[in-house]
């Protein structure tokens, strides 16, 4: 019974559940906008099932391609194949078939064009990412992160069969964030990272042009999440400009205390940006659920 239940244990953390709650906030809140109400329940837990199954295995996958430089880092060294827990071949095999699963689930529960973007969301993830720029270049997460953005597209589709604008704008809004959100995680663990030979921007940059650059992102991703405005109401403006000026408030004091000379704790931004996505996402939520009047364009 223990050897199963660690089995069971170890094939779920090659899943990264974590990671794939954060996604899953996202969805509920693009689905709301994209219905501009409440979709059905059937439509979001199936389109919940199956984004979790695809963010599922291409975290499996990465586990697979990552797992020697796992091994090297305190953060990730107890990942299953890290310890080995799960042989190769069979995480391997388990990805793929999360990932034939959670497109098939989608196509006959959602619509195909849902299923086609994740399918697309696990490729880029594994072979753009993992693969092709994760090892290669400091520009690694600001790039493959695109593929964290993609369930609220999914979520729109689902919903609509199309992906128009504002599901872009959404895109826009994480792709932004990813790069201060995951820039502050790889501070803190930046030791790993050169150990592992995986040229984060903290490991290649100075503290003071990282946090320059998450200042800067910061405010382009303000800039963005402005861009939805002409489909909410106020109440998407207003949690919006508060949690976006409390998020850029926390990047520049980080930055003016780097510079300062000051020991700093990255990992304060990092847990912020994750209650920073929340909110916003909640706001998106909550608008569209209420379906108040919407602002619309200026002119």
């Amino acid at each position: 019974m223990d050897r199963a239940r660690d089995t069971v244990s170890a094939y779920l953390g090659l899943t990264k559940t974590r990671i794939i709650e954060q996604l899953l906030v996202v969805t509920v809140p693009a689905m709301f906008l994209a219905q501009r109400g409440i979709p059905s329940v059937g439509l979001i837990v199936a389109t919940l099932l199956g984004g979790a199954l695809a963010a599922a295995s291409a975290h499996a996958l990465n586990c697979v391609v990552d797992a020697d430089i796992d091994k090297l880092m305190k953060r990730t060294a107890r990942r299953p194949l890290a310890k080995g827990q799960v042989p190769p071949r069979n995480a391997l095999i388990f990805g793929l078939a999360l990932g034939v699963f959670s497109s098939v689930w989608l196509g006959l529960t959602t619509n195909w064009l849902a299923a086609a973007l994740s399918v697309a969301a696990i490729a880029f993830y594994v072979l753009v990412y993992t693969l092709l720029l994760k090892r290669r270049t400091s520009q690694n997460i600001v790039w493959g992160g695109a593929a964290g953005c993609m369930p609220v597209v999914i979520g729109w589709a689902a919903v609509t069969g199309t992906v128009e604008w504002p599901a872009l704008v959404m895109f826009a809004v994480i792709f932004f964030w990813t790069p201060p959100h995951f820039w502050a995680l790889a501070m803190r663990y930046r030791d790993d990272y050169a150990a592992a030979g995986v040229p984060m921007l903290p490991v290649v940059a100075t503290p003071v042009q990282v946090s320059r650059r998450i200042v800067a992102y910061s405010w382009i991703m303000i800039g963005v999440t402005l861009l939805l405005l002409p489909v909410t109401s106020w109440i998407y403006a207003a949690v919006a400009a508060l949690l976006g000026a409390w998020f850029v408030f926390a990047a520049h004091r980080m930055h003016h205390g780097i510079v300062a000379g000051h020991e700093v704790t990255p990992m304060k931004l990092f847990h912020l940006s994750n209650i920073y996505l929340c909110g916003l996402f909640a706001a998106i939520a909550v608008d569209a659920a209420i379906g108040l009047p919407v602002l619309g364009l200026p002119l």
